[in-house]
């Protein structure tokens, strides 16, 4: 299939700046695959729509500073790093600015200059490998200097930083929101733990270039970028357990989609630990966890929305979405969103 095939119109204005006010207030159209139907809800509406059978799944990863800015060393030109994945022993991968002064070798100096990485070496898709050099402690300096990375399309500054995390950030990693876990509220999380069978998490951490759009004309020729999931125990066995009851799962999030999906076993299982993930998910793909998904609206051309497709039909999806910019809903990060049952 060809890129082409997952674009539409988006106007400007439709493109949500600011988070929901209060948090809990957006708007969810609910699609049912099955007949075509389109129900506009309310998404405090959401428990309405899940069973004492469900498990339902979120994302717990947590946003980190992961923007620098510093100066290039030698000769002080300014530098601004975004870091996407720990590589472990001090090394991130990063995209950096401007990077065609930012070659292997080079040094970059953060904040008053505790904070001090190299240029290790370019990676395949253009950014950079980063080690961070000296003793200091790389997480209290993220949360010193860095700042939180918003997406391009958000260019109005965050009034508070906890509108861009959701109520369930619990583990550090994140260079992006899982956006779909941004609607919960404590009351609403409530009412879905009295009504579910099992409401449980897992963690994978999002890179920026989850939310990109697609450059290449066919989707074959496309390479996801990897990220690090992790599944708990816990929750691998509850969600054992449903699949080999026929019973469904509800994914908060196509992060959330992702990792299940990762993890899924031949024998219908879900494995336990850690890995990563460079899962692609296009039409045709067999999904082996997932029966329902909550998530928000996605850019055209992007792997989100091609996701999407895969897991309800393009057709669909894209009458969606054009019905979704009629009736003015909010798009991407901050907007409202939708349940796929």
């Amino acid at each position: 299939m060809n890129i082409a095939d997952f674009d539409y119109h988006l106007p400007e204005e439709r493109i949500a700046q600011e988070p929901a006010c209060p948090r809990g207030s957006s708007r969810l159209l609910v699609v049912h695959r099955s007949s075509g139907r389109i129900e506009p809800r309310n998404f405090r509406d959401l428990p309405d729509y899940l069973t004492p059978e469900d498990v339902v799944v979120l994302n717990d990863t947590r946003v980190i500073r992961a923007r620098l800015r510093g100066r290039r060393q030698p000769g002080g030109g300014k530098a601004e790093a975004l870091l996407l994945a720990d590589q472990g022993g001090g090394v991130w991968e990063a995209l950096v600015s401007p990077g065609r002064k930012l070659s292997p070798g080079r040094h970059i100096v953060f904040g008053e200059g505790k904070l001090r990485a190299e240029v290790l070496d370019r990676t395949p898709s253009g950014g950079r490998l980063l080690r961070f050099c000296g003793r200091a402690d790389l997480s209290a300096e993220l949360e010193r200097v860095g700042e939180v990375p918003l997406p391009p399309y958000i260019r109005r500054p965050l009034r508070d930083e906890a509108d861009y995390q959701t109520m369930f950030a619990r583990t550090p990693g994140s260079s992006a929101a899982p956006t779909a876990g941004l609607h919960f509220t404590p009351e609403l999380v409530e009412a879905i733990r009295a009504r579910v069978a099992a409401l449980a998490s897992v963690t994978l951490h999002i890179g920026v270039s989850t939310f990109r759009p697609i450059h290449v004309e066919k989707l074959a020729d496309h390479k996801m970028h990897s990220e690090s999931y992790a599944i708990p125990r816990s929750t691998a066995r509850v969600v054992s357990d449903a699949l080999l009851a026929r019973r469904r799962v509800v994914a908060i999030g196509t992060s959330t989609l992702r990792a299940l999906e990762a993890a899924a076993e031949e024998d219908g299982r879900i494995r336990a630990g850690a890995g990563r993930t460079d899962l692609f998910v296009i039409p045709g793909y067999r999904f082996r966890v997932v029966g329902a998904l909550v998530t928000n609206f996605h850019l055209p051309r992007s792997t989100l929305l091609v996701l999407v497709c895969a897991f309800a039909g393009r057709e669909l999806v894209l009458r969606v979405y054009r019905e979704a910019v009629a009736r003015e809903y909010r798009f991407l990060s901050f907007g409202d969103a939708m349940l796929i049952v």
